[in-house]
């Protein structure tokens, strides 16, 4: 029996569906790049020096324009801002401004995204400060500069609750500063809730 062999050329149609192989790919990458970027960009994190912590040995005297948290822990420098829930599209939200603030006291509370994900991956790192809450401990600290005045904290309580947990908002009569931000789970699972006191 006499066996014949066809060759076959490419077509268009081959073609169009490995580009398109090859797009899905390309883009499935860039996606998991994106998606992933808050938690490999944090891995190799020295507490004791990164960038946070040489900005705060750098501007100890100054006058501080612009009002900022500075959680050297988990390398975060942001500023926060009063507003509505629009906010925390751009920054950290300071809650509730009547229930406390560093010079009067009370209860200055902010909130900022765990998670985010943005167009890029330095835009998902960007809008997702608060990602590496969970990895503060008590006693760590906490620099806030307030109306060109600078504050320094000491975590002393870590704890979760629901979403629903408004209390976690409310007036105290001794100045505290409270950090919280969703669980990874999202929005409608727990809150990590970050209790400091001042120095």
């Amino acid at each position: 029996m006499i066996s014949v062999k066809i060759k076959r050329t490419k077509t268009t149609k081959d073609y169009l569906i490995l580009g398109i192989a090859l797009a899905l790919l390309v883009g499935g990458g860039y996606l998991l790049i994106t998606i992933f970027s808050p938690f490999f960009a944090t891995q190799f994190i020295d507490p004791k020096n990164n960038e946070t912590t040489k900005v705060l040995q750098k501007t100890t005297d100054e006058f501080h324009p612009e009002n900022r948290i500075y959680i050297p822990a988990i390398n975060v420098n942001i500023p926060y801002k009063t507003g509505g829930a629009e906010v925390l599209e751009l920054t950290a939200w300071w809650r509730k401004p009547e229930n406390g603030n560093p010079k009067e006291g009370g209860n200055f509370i902010i909130a900022a995204h765990r998670f985010q994900i943005g167009p890029t991956p330095q835009r998902t790192i960007n809008n997702s400060p608060f990602y590496n809450i969970n990895k503060l401990k008590v006693g760590d600290s906490i620099t806030v500069d307030y109306n060109g005045k600078r504050y320094e904290y000491s975590i002393y309580d870590i704890y979760k609750v629901k979403p629903d947990a408004v209390e976690i908002e409310e007036r105290t009569d001794q100045p505290r500063l409270t950090l919280y931000s969703c669980s990874l789970g999202g929005s409608f699972d727990k809150r990590e809730v970050i209790i400091a006191v001042p120095k």
